[in-house]
């Protein structure tokens, strides 16, 4: 009974209410009161996206994931290989490991090994399955060719070995549409471009003042933005160097940027004034002001932002999080429209992000990561799940992607032309394999001459941690030298001594 009196009660009011609108509004209808009443609800066919780790016997595991502290995803996958960084002494490595070969991995298992620092970051081309580019704290950049079928032992001499960095280098990328064009950010705070037909850098991106954090390019590769630890989003344009938009975030510390496809959107993770994680979507055009700022939480671990094109879906990890937030993007206000969230009570170290073409469309996949768990030296496969309940292709959510072979030379990109990457089917072509070689140059030794500066020419120390680093590396060198010199002089003497018996020995006389 009380429930009954308490909804005529509702309707009693909500009829004085629509009175008295009426009283102020003459064109008031009583189909707009109910409208204004009815919550928005969008509708989207990813709504009910879902993520599904895979079994035990699927990841992979017994892998010593680098215990290294640099913000990077250390963990690389194409349609073939993972690739992962791990923890090593006397230099930097990283293991690679075909795709089917998955459960326990054993200690001494084949190592890419050549750096003679740790491994900070590693990329596959991705137009060649077998070629792999790492950077480090060697100041270099090499290039591997993996074989068929994986590595049978130590691999220790580089395809390519790149140097003209003066310090650290934390990033690679790969251009997204021009085969054989290779970006390196490093500590010296410069960008280079590296042709790696002729294996030298064609140009040197300097306009920061301070570490570059992160590097995405846009859908045709014809702009590239970076964060920067010196608080600013630029937006540049790679040939000329040209910094065409420029932020300075106050409000906002930014700290990864990723370039939202088509629709000339940028969107940024960092760190609000009250040091809560947040989000920002900024027009590429006019960087002045964000389009909108929202607060995620107020952990303190990195956001990792990944962007999907085809189903304009923002993934976002934190590092040290076990949980995954999606969201969809739209042209249109509110522009970011939450969806769920996939959690982990397995916090993760990295994530890396399967390619398109490396799906499984007949289970309605439609994003994959592998997840490192440091703690337990595993990789774990998730997988991002639209529910369908048919079996067949579902094109609406496979639309034309990026496929496998670039739609432009090096020398075309060099000089100015600008082109859309060449789309595939993931209905016929996704198992299709590239059948491009990469072929690599016969470097001679010699200076690497970049805008009129050799940038393998020694550079003085710019903090007074990188003179003492310096000095007690040149004082460790000099006691070397002389315990060598000291050996040397007593091989001499013991020589010496041996050719004065030999002389007054019985026999010689």
């Amino acid at each position: 009974m009380r429930t009954i009196m308490w909804i005529l009660g509702l309707v009693t009011d909500s009829g004085r209410t629509k009175k008295k609108i009426q009283g102020v509004n003459p064109h008031f209808s009583e189909r707009s009161f109910r409208m204004s009443w009815r919550p928005q609800y969008r509708s989207s066919k990813f709504r009910n996206v879902y993520g599904k780790v895979a079994n035990r016997e699927h990841c992979f595991d017994g892998i010593p994931i680098t215990k290294n502290v640099h913000d990077n995803h250390f963990c690389a996958v194409n349609a073939r290989f993972l690739a992962i960084v791990t923890e090593s002494a006397g230099g930097g490595s990283f293991l690679v490991i075909p795709l089917e070969q998955t459960g326990r991995i054993e200690p001494n298992y084949p190592k890419v090994c050549g750096h003679q620092g740790n491994v900070l970051d590693i990329k596959w081309n991705p137009f060649i399955d077998n070629i792999i580019a790492s950077c480090s704290e060697d100041t270099s950049v090499r290039i591997w060719e993996i074989p068929e079928g994986g590595l049978k032992r130590n691999m220790t001499e580089a395809l390519l070995e790149l140097h003209g960095h003066s310090r650290r280098v934390g990033l690679v990328e790969w251009h997204p549409t021009t085969n054989n064009i290779l970006f390196s950010a490093g500590y010296d705070y410069k960008v280079l471009i590296w042709n790696l037909d002729v294996g030298e850098p064609v140009k040197m991106i300097d306009c920061h003042s301070d570490v570059i954090l992160c590097m995405s390019f846009n859908t045709d590769g014809s702009l590239l933005t970076t964060t920067c630890k010196d608080k600013k989003l630029r937006v540049i344009e790679p040939r000329s160097g040209r910094v065409l938009q420029e932020a300075s975030c106050k409000n906002h510390r930014v700290n990864r940027v990723v370039f939202l496809g088509n629709m000339k959107r940028l969107l940024t993770t960092g760190v609000s004034r009250w040091n809560t994680r947040q989000i920002a979507l900024w027009d590429q055009e006019d960087l002045s002001m964000p389009l909108i700022e929202e607060e995620i939480d107020g952990l303190s671990g990195l956001l990792f932002p990944f962007y999907d094109a085809d189903t304009h879906m923002l993934y976002l990890a934190g590092k040290g999080d076990g949980n995954i937030r999606y969201y969809e993007i739209s042209t249109e206000k509110p522009f970011l429209s939450y969806l769920m969230e996939f959690r982990s009570p397995a916090p993760q170290k990295g994530l890396g992000v399967m390619p398109k073409h490396g799906l499984d469309v007949s289970a309605c996949e439609v994003f994959r990561f592998y997840k490192l768990v440091t703690l337990k030296g595993l990789i774990e496969p998730i997988s991002m799940i639209v529910p369908r309940r048919s079996d067949s292709y579902q094109e609406d959510i496979y639309p034309m992607t990026p496929g496998t072979e670039p739609a432009l030379t090096p020398d075309e990109w060099l000089g100015g032309i600008n082109r859309d990457p060449v789309l595939m089917s993931l209905k016929e072509g996704y198992k299709k394999s590239s059948k491009m070689v990469f072929k690599a140059p016969i470097k001679e030794k010699k200076s690497v001459v970049v805008n009129g500066i050799d940038l393998l020419e020694n550079v003085p120390p710019r903090t007074e941690n990188e003179l003492l680093r310096m000095f007690f590396r040149q004082q460790d060198e000099i006691r070397r030298l002389k315990e060598e010199l000291a050996q040397k002089d007593i091989r001499i003497r013991q020589l010496q001594l041996e050719l004065k018996n030999l002389r007054n020995s019985p026999k010689n006389c």
